[in-house]
């Protein structure tokens, strides 16, 4: 099909609510070996997830869709009006990343998708898709990047230059063969906003003048996807933050001036809520406030070892009665990060 269905497909997608749409080739192209370097070189850390066998249907998505010809690239807006956390300054408050203020995103992509689909299927000849949000082992960011909905910053994140790139990512592979759109030219030019404000000198150099996350010492990975004690030489670096960081993207100038998206469903249940009020919460009560949210994913005790060094980077004596309490918690790592914040209360 030519350039008039896909340039039909984008317009359609922006009517079921996409702020970005456009159309990539099926294959990933030269960033595979980009992701095969970066994963060779250990900077996935223990997300065995990006490393293991589904490695190879990355680098071949016909193996989730035999017939794809094509793949439909979307973004939607998530940026809420409230403050970045490099504006927000309260070191008794936590911060929570602002993709998981509100509902689970992986949700209401897939959503937005089979609206998508659904809407195709009435306006073309019968095709084959399946639908793509996240979880499923693609090179996300490529694809959007060689669908023109942006490109990829230092700070790895895809980058539009009128919106920023508070976006979440969404496909939909389709056996369509459609008329692929163009990768937008690298506007970070020299700044280092990014890696300069990094607390814990995450985006390395990676070759050619590129750039990527050393994930073993990101404040995302340490506090949603490590499982275990947080190295004790970059508790310190994590601020207040109990899940993920948004500093990196709080800093780049292309976010100075990004619309913002009003949409209760990505809407903070609570801003940055009090570190007291999350240290005291049962394990029930954790589930209930963050279920079906992003946060989920930190579970209970993780979250609890994240406030325990939150509260210790405070430095705030009104945290040590909470903070003993933690130390007697039955699970060995959050009672050891407690004990640590109480010594650095002192």
């Amino acid at each position: 099909m030519g350039i008039r269905t896909s340039q039909r497909i984008k317009e359609i997608a922006r009517q079921v609510g996409f702020d970005l749409a456009g159309i990539a080739r099926v294959r990933p192209g030269l960033d595979w070996p980009i992701y095969e370097d970066w994963v060779v070189s250990g900077m996935a850390g223990e997300m065995i997830y990006l490393t293991d066998h589904r490695a190879d249907i990355r680098e071949d998505p016909e193996r989730l869709l035999p017939s794809a010809k094509s793949v439909i690239c979307v973004g939607k807006l998530y940026n809420c009006p409230e403050p970045y956390s490099t504006q927000f300054d309260s070191s008794t408050r936590a911060w929570i990343s602002r993709y998981a203020w509100g509902e689970d995103y992986h949700v209401l992509m897939r959503q937005g998708l089979a609206r998508l689909s659904a809407a195709l299927t009435r306006e073309l000849p019968p095709f084959e898709s399946r639908i793509c949000v996240d979880t499923a082992p693609l090179l996300e960011r490529s694809y959007a990047r060689q669908a023109g909905l942006g490109w990829i910053g230092k700070n790895t994140c895809l980058i539009h230059e009128g919106k920023g790139s508070w976006f979440f990512l969404g496909e939909m592979l389709t056996s369509i063969d459609l008329e692929p759109d163009s990768p937008p030219l690298d506007r970070c030019g020299t700044c280092t906003r990014c890696i300069d404000a990094c607390p814990t000198q995450a985006i390395v150099p990676a070759g050619d003048g590129r750039h990527t996350i050393d994930s073993r010492l990101c404040i995302s990975y340490f506090t949603i996807e490590l499982r275990g004690p947080i190295p004790e030489e970059h508790r310190a670096g994590l601020g207040r933050h109990v899940f993920g960081c948004d500093i990196c993207q709080d800093v780049c100038p292309w976010n100075w001036k990004a619309p913002t998206n009003c949409d209760e469903a990505y809407r903070a249940r609570e801003f940055a809520p009090p570190l007291e009020k999350l240290a005291a919460l049962s394990e029930e009560e954790f589930r209930k406030l963050y279920r079906e949210t992003p946060v989920s994913r930190a579970r209970y005790r993780g979250f609890l070892r994240n406030v325990a060094v939150a509260m210790g980077n405070a430095g705030d004596q009104q945290f040590r009665p909470a903070l003993e309490k933690l130390a007697c918690h039955e699970d060995s790592v959050v009672a050891e990060h407690a004990l640590w914040a109480l010594q650095a209360l002192i």
